[in-house]
């Protein structure tokens, strides 16, 4: 039995895990969906640095090296995981999205209103990304988007041990390709993952929430890895 650490990108808490969390434990794992400072729990000073120790504390926790998952935004506390315990993750697996490298702000897509960056809507992600969510999915992740406060959003990502390059990494690609991914990577546009050694991509045939649209499938990939 391996823990699961599983973080959801921006907006989203642990529940956004709960259709795959059921068939993580049937295929022979622990999964452990984590819900982070700042995810609803009225911490609107939440910081960048908040999140990486609450996940630090999980990977510490766990009894076995675990495999910490990081969804679009989240590629990056994964990573930051990583990097704060090369030596005590398994693996990282990252869906939907790429580690911001050192110095660079964790999410400055969206400017935030009154401390705070809220879900924009749909219409930044027509196309690939939502294409396979119905409008019962869509409202459901809409009604459980929450707040993401701007000491997160505008934290500055720290990476300081480079034997985070030795930490395996699977790229779960859901809205692209794999080969996608690796031409990104090899045109230098993913600096942290050209440099790390151990990088295998995996393609999903969903938009950038498999946890929704295709939960056992993404359950299937993780629990493989």
């Amino acid at each position: 039995m391996t823990d699961i650490l599983l973080i959801a990108g921006m907006w989203l808490d642990g529940a956004a895990w709960d259709a795959v969390v059921p068939e993580l434990a049937a295929l022979g794992h622990r999964p452990v969906p984590l819900t982070l400072p700042g995810q609803g729990d009225g911490a609107a000073t939440a910081t960048l640095d908040d999140q990486v120790a609450a996940i630090v504390a999980a990977v510490d926790a766990s009894p076995e090296r675990p495999l910490v998952v990081g969804h679009s935004a989240a590629c990056t506390l994964a990573w930051l995981a990583a990097d704060a315990r090369p030596d005590g993750v398994a693996r990282v697996a990252l869906i939907g999205g790429f580690p911001n490298g050192d110095g660079k702000a964790y999410f400055d897509y969206f400017e935030p209103v009154d401390g705070a960056v809220r879900f924009p809507g749909w219409e930044p992600f027509e196309g690939p990304d939502s294409a396979d969510l119905d409008a019962s999915a869509r409202a459901r992740i809409e009604a459980a988007a929450l707040p993401v406060p701007a000491g997160v959003t505008g934290g500055i990502v720290r990476l300081t041990d480079e034997r985070r390059f030795d930490v395996p990494v699977t790229l779960v690609c859901p809205e692209f390709s794999p080969a996608d991914a690796r031409g990104w990577i090899e045109a230098g546009d993913v600096p942290e993952l050209a440099r790390a050694k151990h990088v295998d991509y995996v393609d999903i045939d969903s938009g950038h929430w498999p946890m929704y649209s295709k939960p056992a499938e993404l359950a299937r990939v993780l629990a493989a890895l």
